[in-house]
């Protein structure tokens, strides 16, 4: 009897355990697009730091975002247990802001990016700035991103585990929480330190053809790093409106079926083009979950922008 208990219960938790790695497979998908975008966003917040410092700063970072992840873990499960029809709405505010977010750094970039840039440089130059405390507000924003994009992963996350058991659910939400820190901060920490690593290899002395090569290749990472930023934040923004855009289009088609339907005809449409039925099919989904996203995004930014202007006004009649 007790061989046979035992028996059963190594094929329950053998049963629990591949439910929790095809979950978390599933969880891990979804969240890819955030992933993404979470990565850039650390990239780019750490990147105006000293050189020396890099590392020291992302792994503040990354013992902040653990902290996050401590607190958002918990209260996703607490919300999925004692009032679970929360979660559409809360992935639908999730992917509001991810919108607005994306549409803002696109307004941005447009209008501040070189003034921003200048006031960086000025910051690591200027021997008066006082680098403990910059580095500090460095952190401090870089923790405050990740929260809110760790909330949007924790929730995609939990949607795909809601009709799961509890164990599941808290296995799956734990593994994607330190997967996704340990991947975004070491690739973080990766990513800061390419072109030290680049300028590294550039200075190895001798002749040979492997050391040609490897000074080759520094030259190469020096080159590439640059674009490699610039390329992670595009993908970045594009992440945000395709991974926001579609939240929102899958709740609003629950809210309002007719939304749904006509998404849908949209793309069936689309699939019947000659030719190109076959890639528009797959595409369009896409297309119209980010032009959604866009313009969700963009009416947010002009709601907040107003609200911003009218505070403004009257706090200046106060004064």
């Amino acid at each position: 009897m007790a061989g046979a208990s035992l028996l059963t219960l190594l094929d329950d938790i053998a049963t629990i355990m591949d439910d929790v790695a095809l979950m978390t497979k599933v969880a891990a998908k979804k969240t890819a697009g955030v992933l993404g975008d979470d990565l850039a966003l650390n990239a780019q917040q750490v990147a105006g730091v000293r050189a020396d410092r890099e590392l020291p700063v992302v792994w503040s970072v990354a013992l902040g975002s653990l902290l996050n992840k401590a607190i958002l873990v918990p209260a996703a499960l607490l919300i999925s247990y004692f009032i679970p029809q929360a979660i559409t709405p809360l992935l639908m505010i999730g992917g509001l802001y991810l919108c607005y977010e994306g549409v803002e750094k696109l307004f941005h970039s447009l209008k501040d990016d070189e003034a921003e840039h200048a006031e960086h440089l000025h910051a690591l130059v200027d021997t008066k700035t006082d680098m403990v405390a910059f580095e500090k507000d460095k952190i401090k924003g870089a923790i405050r991103t990740d929260f809110i994009l760790s909330a949007e992963i924790i929730v995609i996350a939990l949607g795909t585990v809601a009709s799961m058991p509890l164990t599941t659910q808290i296995l799956v939400l734990t593994l994607i929480a330190l997967a996704m820190t340990v991947g975004v901060y070491g690739l973080v920490a990766g990513i800061v330190k390419l072109d030290d690593l680049g300028l590294y290899l550039n200075r190895l002395g001798g002749n040979s053809p492997l050391k040609k090569g490897l000074r080759a290749l520094g030259r190469v990472l020096l080159n590439a790093a640059p674009y490699l930023m610039k390329t992670l934040s595009i993908v970045g923004t594009a992440a945000m409106f395709m991974v926001g855009g579609s939240i929102l289009m899958h709740g609003l088609g629950e809210l309002v079926p007719v939304v749904h339907h006509t998404l849908e005809h949209i793309a069936q449409l689309a699939a019947t083009v000659p030719s190109m039925g076959s890639f528009l099919g797959v595409v369009t989904p896409t297309l119209l979950d980010t032009v959604g996203g866009i313009i969700a995004g963009a009416m947010v930014l002009v709601i907040v922008t107003l609200i911003r202007k009218l505070l403004g006004k009257s706090t200046e009649q106060q004064a």
